[in-house]
């Protein structure tokens, strides 16, 4: 892990109407870190990731991702060809292809030709272990294969830095490890990933640093071996509690 800084976020509010998501929000992530956002529903985690690309503007605070400020003109383009991300959802094309799912991004975005991009996919497909599935259409997969699909087009673009938003919570239970399983060797790999999840299999075995939300505000941050031992609030502690007994 470098100690480089590839995300800071500064005093970062954000509210929905009169209801308040998130409360003065500080965050940094290393270059090659692995942060695990958990909480309970409603705590704000998946809009924080939300606004790190743009996908939901603040009402206050700073973000800068890779040097760039989401508040400067053209900064959120240029943020997300730097960050990608994964879905509950997998927002895959129904009308497309696998292949044409991954390839169309790097074609349109990246000005590569079809045959490379199609030599890209095919090299992320392997990567996920689903390259068999080329030439099918979404709805013809599980969801896991979507899921990992979704995750192959993400990385087509080359991205710095990859957010996921629950990417397990859609699955049925014999699914979620396949996913995982990529998501390990992405980290294993040294990929600077945010995940927001309730997997604390795969928080224990991955994460640097685990970040626990409640209310729109951080409540606690440490690694995994400190935090499940030993959590410092009785908050982060109750919903352990709830979560290691499912």
């Amino acid at each position: 892990m470098s100690a480089e800084r590839v995300i800071e976020i500064s005093s970062l509010n954000k509210s929905f109407g009169d209801f308040r998501v998130l409360t003065n929000v500080d965050l940094s992530v290393s270059l090659g870190e692995r942060i695990v956002i958990c909480g309970p529903s409603g705590s704000g985690k998946s809009t924080l990731i939300r606004c790190v690309n743009g996908l939901e503007q603040f009402d206050s605070g700073h973000i800068l991702v890779d040097g760039i400020s989401l508040e400067e003109p053209g900064g959120v383009d240029r943020v997300r060809s730097e960050v990608g991300m994964v879905f509950q959802q997998f927002n895959l094309f129904p009308h497309l292809s696998v292949l044409d799912n991954l390839t169309l991004g790097p074609m349109k975005a990246r000005g590569l030709s079809r045959t490379d991009a199609e030599a890209l996919a095919m090299e992320y497909l392997e990567r996920v272990r689903i390259p068999e599935q080329a030439r099918k259409r979404p709805r013809e997969l599980s969801g896991g294969q979507q899921q990992r699909v979704a995750i192959a087009r993400s990385l087509c673009m080359k991205p710095k830095i990859m957010l996921f938003d629950e990417p397990t919570s859609a699955l049925d239970p014999e699914m979620i490890s396949e996913v995982l399983d990529v998501m390990v060797e992405l980290a294993q790999e040294g990929m600077t990933m945010l995940v927001v999840t309730h997997e604390m299999g795969f928080a224990r075995k991955v994460a640097d640093r685990m970040v626990f939300m409640d209310g729109g505000e951080i409540v606690e941050t440490g690694t995994p071996s400190a935090v499940f031992e030993a959590p410092k609030s009785e908050r982060f502690r109750a919903f352990l509690d709830k979560i290691l007994q499912h």
